[in-house]
């Protein structure tokens, strides 16, 4: 979770996902690990990737898991989802890879966007400070 300026208050960057599964839903930057790949390495990898921006991951937010099934019920994908807040450190804002759009999205404004399943809520628990009792980085 990248946020716009100091602390946890202001903007959330959320970016909208250009392929499948879950194309035209916004989420937070991120994606899969790759072996050998530590998850800070992964997260500044990621977040580069998609956003154009260098990131510091600062703290572990939440944890979360997303099974998607198929049309007749059988599991198509398994996703382990590890979300951390992210201080920015360099880079210019884009959208980039399987990222079709970026954008700050004011608190007020989360419930205009359709978003992946969890993203509010984790979202939601860092802005309320639920996230502060997590494991540092």
């Amino acid at each position: 979770m990248i946020f716009r300026g100091p602390g946890k208050r202001g903007p959330i960057l959320l970016v909208e996902r250009g392929g499948h599964p879950l194309k035209g839903y916004w989420s937070l930057p991120g994606g899969l690990v790759e072996t050998g790949e530590s998850l800070d390495e992964a997260v500044r990898r990621e977040v580069l990737e998609e956003t154009g921006l260098k990131v510091k991951p600062l703290e572990m937010a939440g944890v979360f898991e997303r099974v998607m099934k198929d049309a007749r019920g059988r599991t198509e994908y398994h996703y382990l989802l590890v979300d951390y807040v992210c201080k920015i450190t360099g880079g210019k804002l884009q959208a980039a890879d399987d990222v079709a759009r970026v954008e700050w999205v004011p608190r007020a404004r989360l419930g205009d966007y359709q978003m992946t399943e969890g993203t509010r809520d984790v979202i939601e628990k860092v802005y309320s400070g639920a996230s502060r009792k997590r494991t540092r980085i």
